[in-house]
């Protein structure tokens, strides 16, 4: 399943770039959690549903994927940068 099947089949959508990145621009839908704090607000993101990470290039939410995995997480992708997610939108 791609990347928006997965948004359509209601996936959670975690921008994890700054609040001020956000508050700019960001995908319809998503949450802020940036990734220094994932861990802490990680009760936010449901382990039952897809997860499609984003942030501004892709380094930062391949870092919170490996993060979300080693705490449980299953279906956990990295969708790369915020370019890439406003194609899907």
């Amino acid at each position: 399943m791609n990347i928006r099947d997965k948004i359509n089949n209601g996936a959670v959508v975690v921008d994890v770039r700054t609040e001020e990145e956000y508050e700019e621009e960001h995908f319809p839908g998503a949450l802020n959690i940036p990734v220094d704090r994932i861990l802490v607000r990680k009760n936010e993101i449901p382990k039952d549903k897809p997860v499609i990470l984003y942030c501004a290039s892709g380094a930062r939410s391949a870092y919170a994927a490996h993060l979300l995995k080693a705490e449980g997480y299953k279906d956990v992708v990295n969708a790369g940068g915020l370019d890439d997610m406003m194609e899907l939108a």
